[in-house]
Parts: C-alpha cells; structure tokens; sequence
C-alpha cells in the first residue's frame, strides 16, 4: 500500500491505482465522464484535470498514477478553467434538450452539467447529423448523443472481447461505428448488453424503458419470470460449458421436480427470452431436461439442509407438485410431516393427469421416492373429506388438492350418454381402467389438456379425432408443439367455434355436436364471453363420443370448512397462502385455477415459507447447493451468432407413436445440446458491470466545481 495526500485528506491506495480510482475509492469526487471502473482509462474527456504539488501544469488523474507521498488538489482557478473548457467542448456537438433523450433524468453527462453549472453558449454549436440507428433488434444507436468517450468500444473490446465497436471518422465529425458499418446482427454482436450499460447519455440505449426497481426484472426476463425464480442464465452457462453437475445443482436449489419439469414445464421463461428478438428464443427447459438427464447427484444428494427436528406436525392434503414441494421443504425445515393422498400414488396431474407420452411415469416416481427419502409419511388412498378436523391432530394443515373435477358446460343434450369429462377420462387412461370412449370422439376445449385428451383417445383407438375451441388459431392456449404434433397425427382441428348443442340419438346416445363459426370473440369488464357468430354457418360434426374439456374446479365438498370463491375454490391470504380458519393454509391450482407444474412448484414453496414462519422458524427455505464460479466476463466473438437457429428436439415419428404411449419428445441430442445453450445472450453478466457513481453519491459537499 502507497499512501497520498488529496485535497489536504491522506488516504491509501495500492500501488499501480490511477489517482482518479483512489480518489473515488476513498469517496473524492473529482468530475469525470470517460472513466468507468470496469475499464481502462483513456483520458478522452479532459475533465478529471488535477494539480500535483511540484508540478506547473494540471494533469489528468485517471492517467496518473499515484505515488507514495504524492499531495494532489482538485479544484483551483487553473483546473476549473480546463474543465469547463472540456465540458463546452463536449456540449457543443450535443443536443441541447435533454427533455427530448430517453435518458432524461438518468443521465450521468445531465448530472455532470448540473455539477458543473457549465453551458456551451460560448461554443459555436454544431449539428452531427446522424440518422438514429433503430434497425437493431434490443438497442437503438443515436450517434448525435455521442460524445466519444469511448467507453463502449472499451466495453465491447476489453470486457467482452467480442470488438463489434470501433472509433469512427465521416465528415470530420468522430462517432462510435460497427467494424463494417453494418447492422450488430450482421457484425456478429452477441447483444449482451454492455454497451448499453456503460454508456453515459444515452447513445447506445435499450429500445426498452425500465426503472431502476424493474432493471434485473427487464433486462433478465428468464430467471425474473420463471415461478420458482430459478437462475436461467446461471445454469445455461454450466450446460455450455459440458458442467452439467453445477447446471443440476442450481436448478435443485429451487426445484424438487427438476426431470418432471425438463418434459413438461409451461417455460414462461422462453416466451420473454431476450434472444427471441435476435431470431428465436432459446429452448430452455430443453436444456433444464438434458442437465438433468445427464447429472449423478454430485453437488446435491445428501449436500441440502436438513435442519434438527422442532416437534411441530404439519398434514398435507394432496400429493400433486404443490403438495409434496411443501412437503419436502416443510420436512427439511425439521417439521414432521404426512401427506394424505386420496389415490394409489403421489405426482397429481403429473401421475394421473399427464399422459405418458409427455410425462413418463417411471420420472414422477423417482422424483416422488427422492422427496419421501426425506422423512416424509405419505398416506395414498387416504380421502380426506373435511380438512378443518386434521387441525385436532397437526400443527398446521395445508391443502393442496389441485382441482380434479372436469366441468361440464349447461348446454343442450350434455346430459347425453358417451360424455366424458376431461379429467375421468384422462385419470382412467392413465391408471388402464375403462375410459367410456367410442370410435369417433370431439374434444371441445383448446388447451393443453383438450391436446391430452384428442392425443390419448388416438392411442386408446378412435378412428376419428376432433378438437374444437372457440378461440382463433392464435389465441389458442395450448402450445404449439401439442397442435402442431395433434394434426401429424390425423386429428382434426376446428378454431372459433360456438358449440350449440349436442346430439343425441333416439336412444339418447351422443350423435355429435353442432357448431357455429365466430367472427369474433371477446371478453366483457366482467370476464363475460361476447361472441359473434358468422351468419348461416351452423354445421354438424358427426361423433359418438364428446370429452369435455373446457376447465377444471376443485372437488372438495363444500361443507369441508373453508371459505369458497369462484369455482369452488379455497380463498387464501394471497402473501401467506393462509385461508380463514386458524392454521390451515391452501395453496396450487386449488386456489387459483388451473394453470401449470411450475407454478404449482413455486407454490408449494411460498407455502412452505408462510407454515414454517407460522411453527416458530424463519421461513428461509433457500439452499446453496451449486459451486459458486465467478462468470468470466470475456464472452468473445462467435461468427454468425445472431443467425443461429433454435436447436430442435427429437420427436418420434407419426408412425412410431401415434398407437401408443411411448415418449415422444426425446429432447436435444448431444452433438445439439452446446451450440443451443451457446445461444444464450448471458443477459445476467450486463448485472456484474459496476454501477457508475455521479457526483451526489460522494461524500464531498454538494457544490459546484467552479
């Protein structure tokens, strides 16, 4: 360590440190716009002059090194002329209303004006006259904001290693260009976001707006939109790097279902990837599947908390993905705990929902048989019929039961013989029972579950298959892959479409289904379904078998003790899962509908939280299971990044699966798997560049330079 003396303050450096650095280090603002404590210094902006006892003439510190015994002022008559001077100059060839630049009010150069009290009126203003480079996907460049200080291009260069930004030259006027003058895409940019990160005004800036409250939120949507908060980005980087031990064991740190999740996950997660603006977003539960599918347990088994037991008994009412997440966390957290499953096995939807051709059952098994490894006492075949009695004998109760009763819509004929509710039906095909089907089946829904339905009753047989919903093609909910994968396999698929009536035979047998077309169809203030029809276009699809397939409600029984909402739904405290009776929380589709694996996960862990903080703990269910790496920030240059198509899965063929309940979806292959997860734009490595300072963040008295 070196030792100085700045502005009559003695502080400490190490040997090698700029004066710039020490002085900020040891809160001593001296003005500055270039520097950035990411990068290298350039001395490009002339405004962190300084003067150095012994010397005549000022000098700028981010050059200066410090020395031992040096004594530096940073403010006199000399040094604020220099400033000033620089500070025209650079506000000559700026716009001058900043209420115009989308960085207004978060602008390090606007900060630094006010700083400094200093104008351009003395400067003959000029006018660059760049066009606002708009053509990028993710960042817009204004080249007239620029004030060259460099920082991107030392970002790009020395930070990323990746060299798309150069200094430019046209018409005398100095600008920051591509390499070739071409579009980032075309030049081979990784849009990872550093640019933009470290620009002071506004030059290169994200063509999204955010505060500084949604930042992480915006700039990494996979992790901020994933339920369970499951670090996206982190375990990419591991699979990239063939590191798929630390890739399982970051998952597991919020997912006890990781494999079940790797085939049937909602990945909410790639619909807000970054990398979708680029050309198509990464396939990020594919990559979740392969970690998991190719990982001993190194880093996690018999690595996670298990806290001493604190005599506390929690019931659990349901074994699906809600309930046994609770379970698992509640047992790790050293409470006692039982599940009470009404059917043969623990998994839910994942079990007896699900068909096996998406979610293999020997998977939920496994899964299930880890967490009851824990301690966990799981009761099957146990029906619980009124939850309110349990709290004579537990602690706490929680109900998780999903909702596993199909609804039936109050149409004519629905009281038909042949008609089959989506969940009996598809709980029946899983388990090998009888399902009630005939030859020529209509579906009516347009969601996943219809999917399962129409796929299931192919295997099981039917001749002929219909799916009809009353959404537009593109506002149906089901994923694409599942329409998609439906049609190869010979059903037939009917958009928009009122279902009028059933059909019955004279023996009161269903005969099929009467439809209407929809020329449009929207929701009033009141969640009402207007819809209005097309004119004469009532038709007829001939079936002997319709499935129902438009929802699903929870089957409780209504005097169980708990306060209802809508669908039969249990009303719970939306922060603690916590409904109205004293020590009995609820939390899954039970208490919000029916939406998805994943977010029926996150919701055995939050309930996990609030139970654990009601029994006298803390709530802090979080483990640290993964190795910590620091991310090496040099990402380097990849040739054709941005035109890197989406790695896709393996998938049987029509004729390989359509007769039975094989596992269709085999996943990327190996020789795929590094260049998909090399896809990744690394949005998260843009949160480890330091957060640049302004004047106000400093411990020296708010006053102007001058």
């Amino acid at each position: 360590m070196i030792s100085l003396t700045i502005d009559g303050k003695k502080i400490q450096t190490t040997e090698g440190t700029s004066v710039l650095e020490a002085a900020l280090q040891n809160d001593i603002y001296i003005p500055h716009i270039c520097h950035h404590p990411d990068l290298s210094d350039i001395s490009a902006c002339k405004l962190c002059y300084v003067q150095v006892e012994g010397q005549e003439k000022p000098v700028t510190s981010c050059s200066l090194k410090a020395e031992e015994g040096m004594v530096i002022t940073t403010a006199n008559e000399k040094i604020t002329h220099l400033r000033n001077l620089a500070m025209e100059l650079i506000l000559a060839a700026h716009p001058e209303d900043c209420s115009t630049c989308p960085k207004y009010g978060n602008c390090e150069l606007q900060n630094l004006i006010q700083y400094m009290g200093v104008s351009a009126t003395r400067m003959r203003a000029r006018v660059k006259g760049f066009a606002c480079e708009t053509g990028n996907p993710l960042y817009d460049h204004d080249m007239n904001r620029c004030i060259t200080c460099g920082r991107c291009v030392r970002a790009c260069n020395e930070l990323r290693g990746v060299g798309v930004l150069q200094y430019k030259k046209k018409d005398m006027e100095n600008y920051i260009g591509t390499l070739h003058e071409r579009l980032l895409k075309d030049e081979d940019c990784r849009f990872c976001g550093a640019c933009a990160e470290v620009c002071p005004t506004g030059t290169i800036r994200d063509k999204i707006n955010y505060s500084a409250v949604e930042r992480q939120e915006k700039l990494v949507p996979c992790r901020a939109t994933c339920p369970a908060n499951t670090d996206v980005p982190r375990y990419i980087r591991f699979v990239k790097e063939g590191k798929y031990e630390e890739a399982a064991a970051v998952i597991r740190e919020k997912l006890p279902l990781p494999k079940c999740l790797g085939h049937v996950c909602s990945h909410v997660c790639e619909s807000q990837c970054r990398r979708k603006e680029v050309n198509e977003a990464v396939s990020i539960r594919n990559i979740k599947r392969y970690a998991m599918e190719h990982e001993t347990g190194k880093y996690w088994k018999n690595c996670g908390k298990q806290l001493s037991d604190t005599g506390k008994k929690v019931c659990i009412v349901g074994g699906g993905p809600a309930g046994m997440t609770a379970a698992y966390y509640l047992r790790k957290q050293g409470h006692a705990v039982t599940v009470k499953e009404a059917l043969p096995k623990a998994g839910g939807m994942l079990q007896y929902g699900i068909p096996s051709y998406r979610m293999p059952r020997e998977i939920v098994d496994e899964e299930v048989e880890f967490m009851l490894q824990t301690g966990i006492n799981l009761e099957t075949n146990t029906r619980v019929e009124n939850v309110t009695d349990l709290k004579k004998e537990y602690d706490a109760v929680l109900v998780a039961i999903g909702n596993h009763t199909g609804t039936l819509l109050p149409m004519e004929g629905n009281d038909a013989t042949g008609i089959l509710l989506n969940i009996d039906f598809l709980r029946n095909a899983s388990m090998g029972n009888a399902t009630g089907m005939g030859k020529k089946v209509i579906v009516l829904g347009g969601g996943n579950v219809a999917f399962d339905c129409a796929r299931t009753a192919r295997r099981l047989g039917a001749e002929e298959v219909h799916v009809a919903c009353l959404e537009a093609r593109d506002k149906m909910t089901s994923d694409d892959e599942e329409i998609q994968q439906a049609q190869e396999e010979g059903i037939q698929v009917h958009p928009a479409q009122t279902f009028e009536r059933i059909l019955k035979t004279e023996e009161g047998a269903v005969a099929g289904v009467g439809f209407s077309d929809i020329a449009s169809f929207t929701f009033d203030e009141n969640r009402r379904a207007i819809i209005e029809k097309v004119e004469d276009s009532y038709h007829e699809i001939q079936a002997d078998t319709v499935i129902f397939a438009v929802g699903q409600r929870c089957g409780l029984n209504p005097e169980a003790g708990l306060a209802r909402g809508r669908a039969n739904s249990i009303v719970a405290d939306p922060k603690t899962l916590a409904t109205d009776v004293e020590g009995i929380f609820a939390c899954g589709d039970v208490t919000y509908g029916t939406k998805s694996v994943v977010l029926a996960v996150a919701d055995g862990r939050k309930a996990a939280e609030s139970i654990d903080k009601y029994l006298g703990g803390n709530g802090d269910i979080s483990e640290v299971l993964a190795p910590v790496e620091e991310h090496n920030p040099s990402i380097g240059k990849a040739e054709g990044f941005g035109y890197e198509k989406r790695r896709q899965p393996e998938v049987l063929s029509v004729d390989e699966r359509k007769d039975n309940f094989h596992m269709v979806d085999h996943g990327i292959c190996e020789a795929q798997i590094c260049g998909e997860a090399s896809r990744c734009l690394q949005c998260d490595l843009r949160m480890d560049i330091t957060k640049s300072k302004i004047w106000s963040e400093y411990g020296k008295e708010e006053e102007t330079c001058c």
